[in-house]
C-alpha cells in the first residue's frame, strides 16, 4: 500500500521540520529524564509519574514516526506554482457568503497544515473541495451539516 501524498506549502514544511527537530532533540530528552526520575521513586508498578512519562514517550515516538512519514511523502507547493486564474493549493481566496454578505479570506493548504482558526483550510474540507479548480466570479454550493451555503469567489491571489 502506497503512502498518501502530503501537500505542503514552504511554511508548512518548515513548521513540520521544526516540530520534528524539537521532538527529537528536546522532548525526547525531557521525557527520558522524567522516566529516570520516576524510576528513582522506587516500585514502578504503582508509580503514576512513571506511567505518565512512559505514555508521553509513546506519544512523542508516534508523532516522530508520523512526521517523518509525512515529510517523506511531501510535495511542496512553491509560490511560483500558485495560479491566480483558478483556485489551487497554496492560493489565498476571498469568498463572499451570498446569504449573509460576509466576506472571508482563506488560504487553501493540504490537510497536514490546515488551521481553520488562522483561515488555512484543507483542500479536502467542504469549502476547499467546493472552490478547488474554480475561477474568480464563480458561485459554488458548499454542503455543510446545516445545509448548503453559497459562496461567490471574489478574488484569487498568491
Amino acid at each position: 500500500m502506497s503512502d498518501k501524498e502530503v501537500i505542503l506549502t514552504q511554511d508548512g514544511l518548515k513548521k513540520l521540520e521544526d516540530e520534528l527537530e524539537n521532538l527529537k532533540s528536546v522532548k525526547r530528552r525531557e521525557v527520558a529524564e522524567r522516566i529516570k526520575v520516576a524510576i528513582g521513586y522506587g516500585d514502578i508498578s504503582e508509580n503514576s509519574e512513571y506511567e505518565d512519562a512512559k505514555n508521553e514517550q509513546a506519544f512523542i515516538e508516534g508523532r516522530i514516526i508520523t512526521l517523518e512519514k509525512m515529510l517523506r511523502n511531501a510535495r511542496i507547493i512553491n509560490n511560483d506554482e500558485i495560479n491566480t486564474d483558478i483556485v489551487g493549493v497554496g492560493a489565498t481566496v476571498i469568498v463572499k457568503d451570498l446569504e449573509y454578505g460576509d466576506t472571508m479570506e482563506y488560504t487553501i493548504v493540504g490537510t497536514a497544515e490546515s488551521d481553520p482558526l488562522n483561515n488555512k483550510i484543507s483542500n479536502e474540507s467542504p469549502v476547499g473541495k467546493a472552490i478547488l479548480g474554480k475561477q474568480k466570479g464563480t458561485t459554488v454550493d458548499v454542503n455543510v451539516p446545516a445545509g448548503v451555503i453559497q459562496y461567490k469567489i471574489i478574488d484569487i491571489k498568491k
